[in-house]
């Protein structure tokens, strides 16, 4: 049997936003590899191995769904919203890199879904408009003052933002950090989107203006969305329109 490794995209969380390419893959595939909560949104079916791992584990499983897929199981890899950003796409083919040259001559595939950043644009209006920019305040893999760089040089250039991973249990301080330094280049009014649980039932969305924007209102099932200067609300029964106007003045 000829294997072959499918990374794909679970989107934000409703069954609906998996992509038919993705859906196919999975009824396909021998074997489903990921961190826990992501291998669980997919069905149990007979035939189908479910290996669920940590949320640390990322090239160990990467190896493993690598070695299965040589020994011609048929993998797909599962991240939530899409593989390429924050996921495990990077993961895989890191893993590629470094591993043995008959990794290079796999089927390997990536299979795009719809990121938190996009659904929770989406939910909104078009915050993301104009240009923007992702950045993700976990320092598990890189060092805080690299992120605080990032952010600094984004808000100094007027990019709408989206902050990934803003906060956890081991990780309290990146949004607090993150809101002081958007405070010294952005003016109070500046428009963030708070949106939790996009697309599932515990989805929650919180429009407000930097100068009341607090810490609380973030956790790791949050994307936080920066408007640029351009930003603009239309208030309205209901929840808000937010949007970036397509163009900049001369």
């Amino acid at each position: 049997m000829t294997g072959w490794l499918v990374i794909a995209g679970l989107g934000p969380g409703n069954q609906a936003m998996v992509t038919p390419e993705v859906t196919q893959a999975v009824a396909e595939a021998t074997d489903v590899v990921g961190y826990a909560p992501y291998v669980r949104r997919v069905p149990r079916r007979r035939g189908l191995r479910r290996h669920e791992t940590s949320n640390h584990e990322e090239i160990a499983r990467a190896q493993h769904a690598l070695r299965m897929a040589e020994n011609g199981r048929r993998v797909v890899v599962v991240s939530s919203g899409d593989p390429g950003v924050f996921a495990m796409a990077a993961a895989i083919f890191e893993a590629v890199h470094l591993g043995p040259d008959s990794w290079r001559t796999l089927d390997i595939r990536v299979l795009s879904g719809i990121t938190a950043m996009l659904a929770a644009a989406a939910r909104v209006g078009a915050p993301l408009g104009h240009d923007f920019c992702a950045i993700n305040l976990s320092d598990n893999l890189k060092p805080w003052a690299l992120i605080e760089k990032r952010l600094r040089l984004a808000a100094e250039a007027d990019f709408a933002i989206a902050l990934y991973n803003p906060r956890s249990k081991a990780r309290l301080k990146g949004i607090d950090l993150a809101l002081d330094l958007l405070r010294e280049h952005c003016e109070p009014s500046r428009v963030l989107v708070f949106a939790r649980a996009v697309s599932t039932p515990e989805e929650q969305l919180r429009i407000v203006c930097l100068a009341e924007a607090l810490p609380n209102m973030a956790d790791m099932r949050t994307v936080v969305l920066i408007g640029s200067s351009a930003t603009q609300i239309i208030n309205r029964d209901g929840t808000p329109f937010v949007y970036t106007p397509r163009a900049v003045p001369e």
